[in-house]
Formats: structure tokens, sequence, C-alpha cells
């Protein structure tokens, strides 16, 4: 599908009708449905041409989980969403190698309701993650900070990046949630930091998820090494156990 600058979309292309057959047309051209499988990206692993990375979008209603995932997979902007879960994958090349993004747009939190519609399966699934607020709206921070409590309990840090998005930066003179408390948040995590609007750019919620599969890499190069330190180690124990022995 040939793509226009970002910077040069027409009006047409910010599509507003949530079921319009239009939208439709424009998700089905681009976007696939697919099987949700933990192993799935470790066998992809062994293939130097492809890497499979598995991406959960984890949010509060209504603050552009959804927008967030089309936009960077069409290019467009869909104003409104029925609060579906879907996993969607796309390929990208980026610096030479073929990227496949597996995107689970998980079903929305309502503000003040417990984290418990996050599943073990989820959390295992995925290779980098993505929590999204509104700088409209606090209960959707709140959301956050919850949602990150709850992956901190399932998965360290080291073993999963997870980056905190403020969605609708174009809508400043609503905002509740200041960049610094975002940022505060996302340092005392771990957690990367952007904020963004799907609304008004491609550019920004492209950064996002490139970024995301750098750290998805770094991490899975950072686990072969430390298993191969690991082994090494056992190695020269067991050698050094026999000569004692000896």
């Amino acid at each position: 599908m040939g793509y226009k600058d970002p910077d040069l979309l027409k009006s047409s292309d910010v599509l507003r009708p949530p079921d319009s057959p239009e939208r439709d047309q424009v998700l089905n051209s681009v976007l696939m449905v697919v099987d949700v499988n933990p192993g799935r990206a470790e066998a992809m692993e062994g293939n130097q041409q492809r890497v499979e990375v598995n991406i959960l979008l984890l949010g509060a209603h209504n603050v552009g989980k959804s927008a967030l995932t089309v936009r960077f997979l069409t290019r467009r902007f869909i104003g409104e969403y029925g609060d579906i879960e879907s996993v969607y994958s796309r390929v990208d090349r980026i610096d030479g190698q073929e990227i496949c993004f597996n995107i689970w747009d998980s079903q929305s939190t309502q503000a003040g309701e417990k984290c418990s519609s996050l599943s073990d399966k989820q959390l295992q699934w995925a290779d980098g993650m993505i929590l999204v607020y509104s700088i409209c709206d606090r209960g959707s921070f709140n959301v956050v900070q919850q949602q990150l409590q709850q992956i901190r309990r399932s998965r360290k840090p080291s073993s999963v990046p997870v980056l905190i998005v403020g969605n609708k930066r174009d809508l400043q003179r609503h905002r509740t949630v200041s960049s610094e408390e975002g940022r505060l948040l996302a340092l005392s995590q771990r957690c990367g930091f952007f904020e963004v609007s799907a609304a008004e750019t491609y550019h920004g919620v492209l950064l996002v998820f490139h970024r995301l599969v750098d750290l998805v890499r770094e991490t899975r190069a950072l686990r072969k090494t430390n298993a191969g330190v690991r082994g090494i180690v056992r190695s020269v124990s067991a050698v050094f156990g026999k000569k004692r022995a000896e």
C-alpha cells in the first residue's frame, strides 16, 4: 500500500465515524488479526530475516489506545471506537530488518475499576508494553499507575520494556496531567516516556512504536548475553569442582 507523507494528509484521511464502510476498508487493507501464542515470537528468533515483537497496549477508556494503534498501522486517524479487544499484525522494515508487529489492543479499564482485566496470558505474551493515558484525564493517569503496579508484580523491569504515553497533546487547554508528572512516574518505574497527539501527527506515534522495538531488541540481546555468561560460569565451576574432588 503506497503511503503519503504524513504531514500532507488531507482532511479525508481523518476518519471519525466508528462503523463506517471507509473505516472498515482502511483497517482491512493493512491489518491482519493473529492468534495469541506466547511462544510465537521466540519461535521466530532463529529467522534472521524477520523478528516478531508482541506489543500490549493498556489504558483507560477513551484515552486513544486504538487511535494510536491504527495511526501507526495505517497512518490515518480514526476518532471513535467501540471497546473491542483485538490483536493485529503488520510487517515493517527497521534498520534493514523485517519486524513483525503483533499489537494487542486490550479492552479498556474504567477509571476507578481494579485492573483485574489484566490476565497472566497478556502479561506473559508481551515483549513490550505501552501504557496510554490522556493528558486531559487524571483518572486515566491513575489507571496507568495501577496497571504498572500489577505489571511489576508479574514482570521485572529488566524482562519487559514499558513505555508510558500521554496522548491528546493537542488539547493543551484541557490538560490536567503535567508532562513532569508523566516523566517522574516513568523515571520511578524505569519506563520510557512520550507525549503525543494521535489526532495531529503520525511521526510522534511512529517514534513510540519504533523506540519500543529498539528496547525489546536490547532486552533480548541482554538476555542472551546473560544466559551465555551463566553457562560459562557453570562450566568453570564444574571444572574447578572436579579438580577439587580429584
